[in-house]
């Protein structure tokens, strides 16, 4: 996909029919199996792609397309329901003002990556909700090919382990020599992780494994780099279900069982 590599181009990722941004900055990606949605919009099952992973890589498989297939100077990834808002927006999105071009230029000026604002677990290091909520496994798979392959890496996945917040969701926006970069590292883990990892038993949001654990490994990545960044709103275009995420997770904690 050739792109205007002097515009930043921030990637929108679906499976559905959705309303999409008017503003050209956003380009939307349909990921999956299913039937074309919109004739204009990309599909991540064209040209080099692992479109046949998506139901274990989620949006990445979007990432991927994006970082073989595409030229713009500055991308971005977010989701049909979440978007990177303009510093404008003020704490908590209230005013859901999109990011714009100008909000990254002026933002990459001070920093390296723009992401969205931490989560916070507040009673749980993000090993220990990685472990209730997930596969303990998974974990340690990564860590093991961490070990073998990439070393230096170890120290800022130990602090990522310990850490009571993190970003969520792989959504950024990154200069291109960047993202070749993080792509190239991530993948490299991600794949070599499939191989390893047995998920037959997993259940349909365990399978998902390859997407939650990319989003621990964006901040290992950047904290080793040493890279600067800027924490813009998340913004939400649905209501968010607090109370019975909220119930999921104290479950999760005290009562599932998983190895």
């Amino acid at each position: 996909m050739k792109t205007n590599q002097n515009t930043p181009t921030l990637f929108v990722v679906t499976h559905k029919n959705y309303r999409m941004p008017k503003d050209a900055l956003y380009v939307p990606i349909q990921v999956g199996s299913g039937d074309t949605i919109h004739a204009e919009w990309l599909r991540d099952n064209t040209e080099d792609n692992i479109s046949d992973k998506n139901l274990t890589f989620c949006e990445l498989t979007a990432l991927y397309w994006v970082w073989k297939n595409t030229d713009a100077d500055v991308v971005g990834l977010c989701h049909y329901r979440r978007y990177l808002g303009s510093p404008k927006s003020g704490r908590g999105g209230r005013r859901k003002k999109l990011l714009s071009s100008a909000d990254i230029e002026f933002l990459l000026n001070e920093a390296d990556v723009i992401l969205p604002r931490k989560r916070h677990y507040y009673i749980e290091t993000r090993e220990s909700q990685y472990v209730h909520a997930h596969h303990a496994k998974d974990i340690e798979c990564v860590e093991a090919i961490l070990t073998e392959k990439f070393p230096e890496y170890l120290a800022a996945w130990e602090r990522m382990k310990k850490s009571r917040s993190g970003h969520i969701c792989n959504m950024f926006v990154m200069p291109r020599k960047r993202l070749d970069d993080y792509c190239k590292w991530l993948f490299a883990i991600l794949f070599e992780a499939e191989k390893r990892l047995d998920i037959s038993t997993y259940n349909e949001n365990d399978r998902r494994v390859f997407g939650y654990l990319a989003e621990r490994l964006l901040d290992v990545w950047i904290d080793k780099n040493g890279l600067r960044t800027v924490e813009v709103p998340m913004l939400t275009l649905e209501d968010q279900h607090w109370l019975k995420k909220g119930s999921a997770f104290l479950w999760r904690k005290f009562f599932a069982k998983k190895k």
